[in-house]
């Protein structure tokens, strides 16, 4: 009898965790198809932005799944062909397979506001965080000078993290630089009244009034109207500004519109109690409309239930339905202060950030061995800055 040939469409938290867990088991054979050539570690994205390495950012996909039989496959699945049991990509290359497991993670939504895609920043990829960096520094060298605002706008996770890492980051390229005595503007734009609108109140309250006292200033309850090269309009005032970062929308993968994927209201990909869309093609992570839908931790718990799934499978042994678990929620609100919400208990400050420290080890090591994630865990203090002037100090 031959091998179960799983095909895991996405690189992310989800696929690669997945793919990590059939690696050994023999009775199948497993393809993952990444459209791109690393596994991007989202939370430490912020830091590569803001004076960090790429290597915490960033870990080859080929250096994960070196010698673990996995066939990998660098490009874009386009289309999918139920009655072959297949899926083609850009490249014109096609897979079969048994099991379909598609968690292509979720793309930047700038909701048709003017000028926002075409001057905005992002730190979506490590590559736009290396490019939001250079500008930063860019700036300093063209001008002499800091610019007059610097805006995040999106008040969830990556928006609050960014802008609190920024006023002590800016600061300290600014004295790099040579420049003395200029004021240092870092402003966050949220549409809802508070931040961290999904969370509860008294943690949007302490993150808030932290943020504040770092030096942020918070433009709650406030919609952007337009961007333009020089500067942001909300819908009350106009910031001046050539440093504006989105941080604010998502949509789900435009895979699942092409391929006509039955959708529920919010776009995402609607499924049953066992991951599964239609038969033999499951849907995990981002893309799925599960509770908890869009968190790291949700991705890696759907990768770690799919295996189990397929393995009993395999075995023919009853299937056992999917239950989501409530993430622990971690917010890095600049140099190590962190809140916490983990089910009932808040931890503020550094005994939160310790916990997110300890969290990102655990993480790593979820795709590499202990060695190799204590040493990519140990470079999150270490800078690597292209910047002519900064690198030479």
């Amino acid at each position: 009898m031959g091998k179960h040939k799983v095909v895991i469409v996405g690189g992310g938290f989800g696929g690669v965790k997945l793919a990590l867990e059939l690696a050994s088991d023999h009775r199948f054979h497993v393809t993952l198809i990444s459209d791109h050539l690393d596994f991007r570690y989202y939370p430490s994205l912020y830091r590569t932005a803001t004076g960090g390495k790429r290597y915490i950012a960033s870990v080859p996909l080929n250096e994960i799944f070196a010698d673990k039989g996995t066939h990998l496959v660098v490009d874009r699945v386009t289309q999918l062909d139920r009655v072959a049991h297949s899926v083609s990509t850009a490249t014109k290359q096609t897979f079969a397979y048994d099991s379909l497991v598609l968690a292509l993670g979720v793309q930047t939504n700038f909701y048709h506001i003017k000028g926002l895609e075409t001057f905005s920043y992002g730190i979506k990829t490590v590559n736009d965080a290396v490019r939001l960096k250079h500008h930063l520094h860019q700036q300093l060298i063209e001008q002499h000078k800091p610019d007059l605002n610097y805006v995040v706008i999106g008040g969830g996770p990556t928006g609050v993290e960014l802008a609190g890492a920024l006023p002590a980051y800016l600061r300290a390229i600014a004295r790099r630089h040579g420049i003395k005595h200029h004021a240092i503007h870092v402003g966050l734009v949220e549409a809802a009244p508070r931040l961290l609108p999904r969370m509860p109140k008294d943690i949007s309250l302490l993150v808030a009034r932290h943020l504040r006292r770092i030096g942020v200033k918070l433009y709650l309850g406030t919609a952007v109207r337009a961007e333009t090269a020089d500067a942001l309009m909300l819908e009350d005032q106009k910031l001046l500004s050539r440093t504006v970062i989105w941080t604010a929308g998502v949509t789900n993968h435009p895979f699942f519109v092409d391929n006509s994927f039955q959708l529920t209201k919010n776009g995402k990909v609607r499924v049953d109690q066992f991951l599964q869309a239609e038969p033999g093609i499951f849907v995990i992570g981002d893309n799925a409309d599960t509770p908890y839908s869009g968190m790291a931790q949700t991705a890696l718990i759907d990768g770690g239930y799919m295996a189990g799934h397929l393995k009993r499978l395999v075995a023919s042994s009853d299937p056992k339905p999917y239950v989501a678990k409530k993430p622990i929620y971690v917010f890095p609100v600049g140099p190590r202060w962190a809140a916490v919400l983990w089910g009932k208990i808040r931890l503020y400050g550094w005994p939160g950030y310790v916990l997110r420290r300890l969290a990102d080890l655990i993480a790593y090591h979820d795709y590499e061995p202990w060695q190799l994630a204590t040493k990519r865990w140990m470079a999150e203090d270490d800078s690597e800055e292209s910047c002519p002037i900064c690198s030479q100090i």
